[in-house]
């Protein structure tokens, strides 16, 4: 058996991290969650899992794995496994509804927001806020999932229509427009609850914020220490134990907003050009360290 196992579904995003693991010696098993498991078999792949399963996941299959994972991690954890981003993290990570209360329940300010899991409500929801405003998926990815309305009348026609959005889990956030200053959005990465980088992603606003995409521009950002207090207060409360932390300056008064957590925020495509040093370095001295607790 080998020490670390990597459960991982996007087909190109981790070959960096494989590549790095490779070049320090590291002996792991990376595998899709295909298959099958069995509850009463208590086998494990690997002391350490590291979970790199993507929300995003479902915009690629329809069969998605994100709730199969969900079981299958618990599982290995329940035999004895030591899962990097496990399945409690992962199911905060597949619900922006819970990732808002954590983030509000710390004193933090959130865009203002109503849940709701039926069409009938969402109306009554907009109601309560101002627009213009958003109606988003409780599961996303990429900024998938997110229409913005300027008018109830161009709401209540999408209600009508059945034009709004569709979460896989059936639930919607009815959500402010916040207007991002600068039209930019700070990304905090952590690691092992704590300030690993940040970077500052603009030409997307709240939508399609995908670093492939031609229209995003990503630099190094410097957040004051104010904002990083506050994402690693948000990281230790969902017990991250590695991942990106999304605020944004709301144009209108200057307060800061925090709106997303993603425990499988890639680092940075091209960091040495983007922040002179390569994250992944932290990241294989992060597993060496929980591999080897694994073993005392």
């Amino acid at each position: 058996m080998v020490d670390l196992a990597i459960l991982y579904e996007h087909p190109q995003w981790f070959a960096p991290l494989f590549a790095a693991l490779d070049r320090r010696g590291i002996d792991y098993a990376a595998f899709g969650p295909e298959g099958n498991w069995s509850p009463g078999y208590g086998a494990i792949p690997a002391p350490v899992v590291f979970n790199r399963i993507a929300m995003s996941s479902f915009l690629r299959d329809a069969e998605h794995p994100i709730f199969y994972a969900m079981g299958l991690l618990d599982h290995w954890r329940r035999s004895g496994a030591r899962v990097i981003n496990g399945a409690d993290v992962m199911a905060i990570d597949a619900s922006k509804a819970r990732q808002l209360a954590l983030i509000a329940s710390l004193g933090l300010a959130i865009p203002e927001t109503r849940i709701v899991h039926r069409v009938a409500d969402i109306e009554a929801a907009a109601a309560t806020l101002s627009f213009p405003l958003m109606v988003k998926v409780n599961i996303g990815g990429s900024g998938a999932g997110i229409v913005k309305f300027d008018n109830m009348a161009e709401l209540r026609w999408a209600v009508n229509e059945g034009e709004l959005p569709r979460s896989v889990d059936g639930v919607l956030l009815v959500q402010d427009f916040v207007p991002p200053r600068d039209g930019k959005i700070t990304r905090i990465e952590t690691l092992d609850r704590d300030y690993l980088y940040a970077i500052d992603i603009a030409g997307g606003g709240a939508f399609d914020l995908c670093p492939a995409d031609s229209g995003i521009t990503m630099t190094v950002a410097e957040p004051d220490q104010g904002l990083i207090e506050a994402a690693e207060r948000i990281a230790a409360e969902m017990r991250l134990d590695v991942g990106g932390i999304e605020v944004m300056i709301d144009d209108r008064d200057g307060t800061p907003r925090f709106y997303d957590i993603n425990a499988l925020s890639n680092f940075v495509a091209n960091p040495l050009d983007v922040l002179g040093w390569d994250p992944h370095d932290k990241l294989i001295d992060f597993l060496d360290m929980v591999t080897a607790k694994s073993f005392a």
